[in-house]
C-alpha cells in the first residue's frame, strides 16, 4: 500500500458497511478484509497500527467464534497492533470477553462515524506512543560492548572486565568453550584499546596444518623451502601497531610454543629462512577452549608460555550460565534474519521461548544462531514454534544441597527471565510474575538486577 497515511485495517463482511467505513476514515489508508484469511494476509503485508474487527465473520456470520479466532491470531502475530472490536447491539458480554483477550476497545453498532473516529484516533495515538517508547528503549539498551549482545549479570561482569583491561597494553587470555564468543570479546578489547584504529589480525592455530603454521605466524623468505617462490610476511608482522589474536592457542605445537615465547620476551621475529631480526610492536590476545593447566601437567603446553600469555585471564561463561541471554540473543538473531532473508516476518512463540530457556545449549551461541536460522527457514507461519527449533530433550539438573540458596537462585532467574521476555518493561514483568510493581522493585534491589 504505497500511501503515507496511517494504515487502518477494517475486517467486515458487510460490503455496504465496508464502503461506509472507507469514506468515514478518508484520512487513513484503509485496507478492507471480508474474512480471517484476507485479514491476516493484509496484516502481514501492511502492518496496520489499528484494526477495526467485526466479530461476526464468515463462515460463522451469525456467531462470534470466527471473530474471536481472528482476534487471537492478530494478537499473536502483531501484539503491538491496537484492535477495536465492533459488536452488535446489546452484545456487551462478547465485547468484555474481547477486551479480556487483549482487544484495545469495543464499539457497539449502529456505527456513528464521528464517535468511532474518535476511538480509532485514540487507539492509533496509543499505538504510536508505544512504538516510540519501544524505539527509545532499544536506543537506550545499547550493547555493553560493540558486537556483544548480553544483559545477564555473568556477561556484564565479563564486559566490565574488558572495559578495565582494554586500555592497558597487556596480554589477555580468553578461556571458554567453543561458540561462546571469544573472538567477539577479543575484537571488543581491540576496539576499546589505544590500538583500535589499527588492524586486528587473527589466526586460528587449530585450523592450519603444523607444517604451514610457522610460516603463517612468522613469515618466510624466498627459497626458504620447496615452494617458497616469494617472500611472505607472517601474521605477527602484519599485526604491527595493532593486535594479534591467537585463537585456539592450546593447539599450538610445542616447537612453535618456544618460538612464540621468544617473540613475547624480545618482541622480534625471524622469518623462516631469514637471519634478520624484525622488531614488532603488537598487543597479544589469546584464546582457547582447552584446560591449559591440565595441558601443562600433561607436558603438552609450556608453563612459561602460559604465564606470558595470561597476564590477565577472562573466563567467558557458556550460554547455559547466562541468565536470560539465550532469549535475548535469539531475538537479535531473528531480527537479523528477518532483514537478511526477507519474506514473511517471523516472531518467537511462547513455547519456543520456553524451549530456548530450558535447553542447555552445548554448542553455545553458535548453535543458537544456527537453530534460529533453520527455524526461520522451515517455519510455515509467522510464529516460530518449539518444534521448529528441533532441540534435544533437556537433561535433568543434579539434586541441590542448600534449599535456601536454590530458592533464591530460582527466584532471581525467574525475575530476570520475565524482564528479558517483557523487554525490561516493569509493568509487564510484574504482571507476568503475578506481583505488584513495588514488590518487583524490591526483588530487583534484593538481587541487584537494576
Amino acid at each position: 500500500m504505497a500511501d503515507d497515511r496511517k494504515c487502518l485495517l477494517v475486517v467486515e463482511d458487510d460490503r455496504g458497511l465496508q464502503n461506509q467505513l472507507r469514506w468515514a476514515f478518508e484520512d487513513y489508508a484503509v485496507a478492507l478484509a471480508g474474512n480471517r484469511d484476507e485479514a491476516i494476509a493484509i496484516l502481514r503485508r501492511e502492518q496496520p497500527g489499528v484494526v477495526l474487527l467485526d466479530l461476526g465473520l464468515p463462515p460463522d456470520p451469525g456467531g462470534v467464534s470466527e471473530g474471536f479466532a481472528t482476534l487471537r491470531e492478530i494478537l499473536s502475530l502483531a501484539p503491538e497492533t491496537r484492535i477495536v472490536v465492533v459488536t452488535g447491539d446489546n452484545d456487551r458480554a462478547n465485547a468484555i470477553e474481547a477486551i479480556s483477550l487483549g482487544a484495545y476497545d469495543f464499539y457497539q453498532k449502529p456505527v456513528d462515524p464521528e464517535v468511532l473516529g474518535l476511538i480509532v484516533e485514540r487507539a492509533y495515538r496509543v499505538y504510536e506512543l508505544e512504538a516510540e517508547n519501544k524505539r527509545l528503549q532499544l536506543n537506550q539498551k545499547e550493547s555493553p560492548l560493540e558486537g556483544v549482545i548480553a544483559s545477564s549479570p555473568q556477561m556484564l561482569e565479563v564486559c566490565r572486565m574488558v572495559e578495565r583491561v582494554a586500555p592497558v597494553d597487556i596480554t589477555v587470555l580468553l578461556l571458554g568453550a567453543s561458540g561462546t564468543g571469544k573472538e567477539r570479546i577479543a575484537q571488543a578489547i581491540h576496539a576499546r584499546s589505544p590500538r583500535g584504529s589499527k588492524n586486528i589480525v587473527a589466526i586460528n592455530c587449530a585450523a592450519i596444518p603444523d607444517t604451514l603454521l610457522e610460516s603463517e605466524l612468522f613469515g618466510h623468505e624466498k627459497g626458504a623451502f620447496t615452494g617458497a617462490t616469494s617472500q611472505h610476511i607472517g601474521k605477527i608482522e602484519r599485526a604491527h601497531g595493532g593486535t594479534l589474536f591467537l585463537d585456539e592457542i592450546g593447539d599450538l605445537p610445542l616447537e612453535l610454543q618456544a618460538k612464540l615465547l621468544r617473540f613475547l620476551q624480545e618482541r622480534v621475529v625471524e622469518r623462516v629462512g631469514g637471519r634478520k631480526e624484525i622488531p614488532v610492536d603488537t598487543r597479544i590476545i589469546c584464546a582457547t577452549h582447552q584446560n591449559v593447566l591440565q595441558m601443562i601437567e600433561n607436558k603438552t603446553f609450556r608453563e612459561d608460555l602460559y604465564y606470558r600469555i595470561s597476564e590477565i585471564s577472562i573466563r567467558i561463561p557458556p550460554l547455559r550460565e547466562r541468565d536470560g541471554d539465550a532469549v535475548l540473543l535469539a531475538k537479535a538473531f531473528l531480527e537479523r534474519f528477518n532483514q537478511e532473508l526477507g519474506g514473511p516476518r517471523r516472531v518467537l512463540g511462547k513455547d519456543a521461548i520456553e524451549a530456548i530457556e530450558a535447553y542447555a545449549w552445548p554448542g553455545n551461541v553458535r548453535e543458537l544462531e544456527s537453530k534460529i536460522k533453520r527455524a526461520m527457514i522451515i517455519s510455515d507461519n509467522g510464529q516460530i514454534a518449539a518444534a521448529d527449533l528441533e532441540l534435544a530433550d533437556v537433561e535433568g539438573e543434579p539434586l541441590p544441597i542448600n534449599l535456601k540458596q536454590v530458592r533464591e537462585d530460582a527466584e532471581r532467574r525467574v525475575v530476570w527471565r520475565a524482564l528479558v521476555q517483557c523487554d525490561h518493561n516493569i509493568s509487564d514483568a510484574a504482571q507476568v510474575l503475578g506481583v505488584t510493581r513495588p514488590t518487583l522493585y524490591k526483588l530487583l534491589e534484593k538481587y541487584q538486577l537494576r
